[in-house]
């Protein structure tokens, strides 16, 4: 692998992460309105 490969993988690693993490914030506000809208907050 040559070192332009090297670095776009790694930038994609980089942005797979903050899409991961991205996504499970947005599950956990998905699942707290779910908690509010059944009344149990």
């Amino acid at each position: 692998m040559d070192a332009g490969a090297a670095k776009e993988l790694e930038e994609l690693r980089k942005q797979n992460s903050k899409l991961k993490r991205l996504l499970s914030e947005a599950e956990l506000e998905k699942d707290a309105l779910r908690e509010v809208a059944k009344g149990k907050f």
